[in-house]
Formats: C-alpha cells, structure tokens, sequence
C-alpha cells in the first residue's frame, strides 16, 4: 500500500470512502483541513469519514548509500561543501550590506548637516525680517505708512485713557445684566439645531454684539456672514489668503490672513486694508473702545489699527512668534501668545513688556475674564485651561477638560467660561462667593471654535466640516 499523496508507505493508513484511496493519515487530515474536499475525486470530504487500516507498521530500510563508512563519508564531505558555499554567501552578502550601510550613513550625515546649516539661515532671517521696520497701506490711502513702537498717539491715548477710566471704576461691582443665562439654565442646554456644512476646515467664529451674526471662516480665503435668526449666508468677504481668524467690530468685519493682510469690511464691502505683518497675521482681538483692533503674527510683532480713520497706529516686535492675542477688558493692557510657551503682556499705551507667564507649550488661545482680575490660556493639543490671577501674577488654577481645548471664550459676567474642542464642549462656572470652579455642562457637540450668544442665552459652536450648531434651553 503507498499513499496517494506521498508516494510512500504510509505509518497510519486510512481510506478515503470517495475514492477509495489509501493515504497517510496526516497528510490527509492536513488536506482535508485546508480544502475539505477529496485529492482524488474532489469529492466533499471530513476527516470523520475516513476508515483506518489495520496493517503492520512498515520498518522503513536504511538507504543502501549509508551502509558503510565510505558512503558517509562522502555525504558528510557534500554537506560541508554546501555550507562552506553557503558561508561564503553569507560573507559576501554582509560586506555588501556594509557597504551599503556607510554610504547610507554618510548621506544621513551630509542631510543632517545641510538642515542644519538652513535651518540656521532660516532663523537669522526670520530674526533679521523680525526687526524690519514695514509698513502698512490703508485703503483710504495710496502711500505706506512708517510705523514703529514709540507709543499711541495722543488723541487715541486719550480715548484709552478714557475707556480705562470709566470701565476700571465699574466693573468688578457691575451686577449682573437682567434676563442674563444663569448656571442651573446653562447646565439645560442641548443642541436645537445644525446648519448644514457651510465651510469645512475652517477655525475662526465670531458673534456679533447683537448676537445675530456669525462670521464663519473657511481656509479658501472666504469668510461667511452667517445669520443666526434667518439659518442662511447673508453674503461672503473675500479676501487675499487663506484666513486665519476673524472677528466683529461694531457693524465692521476685521478679517486677518495668512499672507499677513488685515482686510476689514462693512457691509459686505471692503473699507480698508493693512499689511504690516511680514509673515502671517494669526489672530485678532478687538479693544474696549470698539474701534481699534490688534492683530498678531508670525514676524514677532503685534499692531494696532484704528479703525476711525482707517490708519495703523504702532507696530511693536517681541522676541518669538506670536499665534493669539486679546485685550484687557479695561483696555490699557494686551495679552499674547507665543510659540515660545510664554503669554507676553504688553502696556498699548508705550508698548512696553508688563508681565511673561510661562506655559508648557505654544499658547494657542488666551482669555481675559470681565472682571478684569483673571485670564485662561490654552496651550497647543492641550486639555487643560489655566487660569492667572493678574493680581499676583500666578497661576491659581487648572481646568482639567478631558478633551482637547482648540477655543475658549469667557461670557461677560465673567461667570461662565466656555471651552470648546474635538471631542466636545464644556462650561465651567466660577463662583465668586466660595472661589470656587464647578462644571456647569458638558456636551458632545464638536468644535473648533465656540462663542457666546445673546445674553449667554445660548452657544454657538462651529466643527471642523463647517457646521454651526446652536446650543439653547430645551
């Protein structure tokens, strides 16, 4: 009896009832395992179906080559060749992968010591633009402007001087606006609506005072003008980058790009334009006076510009980039974040530095409360909020999300502090009485960017495929 398979005597026969062939049982059983069908007949077959066969096991002879010391000898003598051969294979290949390794290394190495040389150039160039004085051109007017930091004009300093004045003396005392959203409302709020995708990718959302408007960035070099009440685009602004933020001042649109243009609009027509920034302009921030805004950027420098006359009023450099910006609410100071990890605050009224608070990573996002005394600031890819007390200059407190934190925004009782990421928003509520932190709500809505409504009676949140969602009482 031979196997069908193998050729050979099988040690364990069985037959196969399909073809009536004997086969080695674990050859068979292998097969069958695989295919489950019969080699022979290709016929379905189990291994439950095979019938064994009683049969004496087969003593299998010793090769006639190996029954003597000559003919192992010879077998011994043709397996050393093939592994002296094998390991001059083996010797051969190693000095070729050496070979192979060196010159590998050495590009490495030369790649290595060009990025650096460029990345050195990189950086004495971005130092030597960084200290460039530019200039700026507004729309009103043909010829560039020359800016520099020796101070505001007298005219606006006294308008700031002014706004300081009447606000520092009411503000921690002001009560509570009536019909303002209270802590047990906020903690009701469930999403009532979503607009479909208006600008995917987009990062920027800003609502009007009036609550009704919503500026919605797109990263194609459009912003939408959303209404809230109405659920459409009133109209779009366009303008010459892509857009990195934007905000409402008054009935104006202030819209900052990458190609580091500040372009702001007013009815939906462009009424001025700036370019000061030698890099990107990366964020926005409108002052108490409601008509002069500051823009930050990538060549170290923030601006102001007023927007009564349309004119740029000081350009004042820093010693890293700078990627968020926003005004005390009294207005005589100005916050910004570096990529260097520091909130650098600056007096506007000489441009001079007034504080560094050291954070653990590019500050992506800062916050001054309403009553003036704190302000939160977001690292980059962070999931926590830290709180300063601008009385001390120290860090009193850090929110712990839970989830990344790409927006926040700080309602204007100074109550609610509102942070919005990927993974949803939250809204934690300060008490003044215990000074204590307490988490008002917690919801799943995604967004990148998150803003207050009317009266904090609701909230505006905007994901990354350009949905507005709206968050209100149930």
């Amino acid at each position: 009896m031979l196997c069908a398979i193998s050729g050979e005597a099988p040690q364990e026969p069985v037959v196969s009832p399909k073809s009536g062939s004997v086969f080695e049982k674990r050859l068979i059983e292998a097969y069958i395992a695989e295919n489950g069908k019969d080699p022979v007949t290709g016929e379905e077959l189990s291994t439950d179906d095979l019938i064994e066969v009683k049969a004496q096991r087969v003593v299998r002879p010793r090769p006639p080559t190996l029954t003597s010391i000559p003919s192992l000898l010879s077998v011994f003598q043709e397996e050393w060749d093939a592994l002296a051969l094998e390991t001059y294979t083996l010797r051969q290949t190693l000095a070729q992968t050496r070979q192979e390794l060196s010159a590998a290394l050495y590009q490495h190495d030369a790649a290595v010591r060009v990025i650096a040389r460029l990345t050195k150039e990189r950086d004495e160039a971005r130092d030597a633009l960084s200290k460039v004085t530019v200039g700026a051109r507004s729309s009103g007017a043909g010829d560039a402007m020359q800016v520099d930091s020796t101070g505001l004009p007298d005219e606006v300093l006294a308008r700031v001087e002014s706004t300081q004045a009447s606000l520092s003396k009411t503000r921690r005392k002001r009560p509570v606006p009536e019909g303002w959203a209270t802590g047990e409302a906020i903690s009701a709020y469930k999403p009532t609506e979503s607009t479909d995708p208006l600008y995917p990718g987009g990062k920027a959302l800003s609502v009007s005072s009036s609550g009704d408007s919503a500026l919605v960035e797109t990263a194609e070099g459009v912003v939408g003008v959303y209404s809230l009440s109405q659920k459409q685009v009133l109209h779009t602004l366009q303008t010459n980058g892509p857009v990195t933020d934007a905000i409402w001042a008054g009935e104006k649109a202030v819209i900052a790009s990458f190609t580091g243009s500040v372009k702001v609009f007013e009815s939906g027509k462009e009424v001025a334009s700036f370019n000061s920034h030698a890099g990107a302009a990366t964020s926005l921030a409108l002052h108490a006076t409601g008509d002069i805004v500051a823009s930050v950027g990538a060549d170290k420098s923030y601006v102001l510009y007023d927007l009564t006359t349309n004119a740029v009023l000081m350009q004042n450099f820093s010693d890293a980039s700078l990627v968020s910006v926003q005004f005390h609410p009294d207005g005589h100071l100005l916050a910004a974040g570096g990529a260097d990890g520091q909130i650098k605050i600056f007096d506007i009224k000489t441009g001079t530095a007034a504080a560094n608070y050291d954070l653990s990573g590019p500050v992506k996002r800062v916050f001054f409360s309403e009553n003036g005394t704190f302000l939160a600031a977001v690292t980059e890819n962070s999931t926590m909020v830290s709180i300063w007390d601008l009385r001390s200059s120290k860090e009193v407190k850090v929110l712990e999300t839970g989830s990344q934190v790409e927006s926040i925004s700080w309602d204007y009782t100074g109550q609610f502090l509102l942070a919005g990421g990927p993974s949803g928003l939250t809204v934690q509520q300060y008490i003044k009485a215990s000074k204590s932190w307490s988490e008002t709500l917690r919801s799943a809505v995604p967004a990148v960017a998150v803003a207050w409504g009317s009266a904090a009676q609701s909230i505006v949140a905007l994901n990354t495929d350009g949905r507005i969602t709206v968050l209100t009482a149930q």
